[in-house]
């Protein structure tokens, strides 16, 4: 995704960090609002009060600004560097899944599931874009070898061993699910599910660590039986 090289814009303020911010905060509402196809460049200048041109200048247009907003999306439900410092920190491996699954689980269940980035990518999810190959090489694929490294310790496998991918995505999936689906459905169709509460997210966070880590322990218990 070729991006243009800036051009100066009239009167241009020394404090372009702030504006280029600034717009991608407004590109993020609008695209979790409308979806990529349905937004406009000028709506999100405008909600940014910028000038029109300023998607073009500061993003080579509307395509990469869609992919920044990808990228700082995934990048607000979990950094790479947090993600680095729980893998490298001390500590059992399951201890530190137990934290991860948490850290997720608390982010997708909470106040910030409203957010425009958990919103964002729930239309990438489930309608992915052109720049979706950019946000897998940039924030996707890096944290899954974090996250594929914290299991295959569990279950003393390399981490691309098929036991080790196939346990990543029973883990994952539960999230994916929550992102994409529409609470009011949940609530119908799983009446006990609802997060509202503190207390009750708590609950659901501690199911999601209680249920990943006997999957991960029966599989060892599996592998470690196949071996003999």
């Amino acid at each position: 995704m070729a991006r243009k090289t800036p051009r100066k814009l009239p009167g241009r303020r020394e404090d372009g960090a702030t504006t280029k911010a600034q717009i991608l905060e407004a590109a993020g509402e609008v695209f979790a609002e409308k979806g990529f196809d349905r937004a406009t460049g000028k709506e999100i200048a405008e909600r940014a009060g910028s000038n029109s041109a300023a998607v073009n200048y500061y993003y080579g247009g509307i395509e990469g600004l869609y992919a920044d907003v990808l990228v700082e999306a995934h990048r607000r439900l979990l950094t790479y560097d947090k993600l680095v410092a729980l893998a490298e920190s001390p500590g059992e491996p399951t201890e530190k899944l137990k934290s991860l699954i948490g850290l997720i689980a608390r982010r997708i269940t909470g106040p910030e599931s409203s957010s425009w980035a958990l919103r964002v990518l729930s239309r990438e999810i489930l309608s992915p874009s052109s720049a979706f190959p950019v946000l897998v090489k940039q924030e996707i694929l890096p944290k899954k070898l974090v996250v594929t490294g914290i299991i295959g310790e569990i279950l003393d496998r390399p981490h691309d061993d098929p036991v080790v991918t196939r346990c990543t995505l029973n883990i994952i999936a539960p999230f994916a699910m929550l992102l994409v689906g529409n609470k009011q459905i949940f609530t119908q169709v799983l009446p006990g599910f609802n997060s509202g509460e503190p207390e009750v997210q708590e609950q659901i966070v501690e199911h999601f660590q209680r249920f990943a880590l006997a999957g991960l322990a029966a599989t060892a218990a599996a592998l470690r039986s196949d071996d003999h």
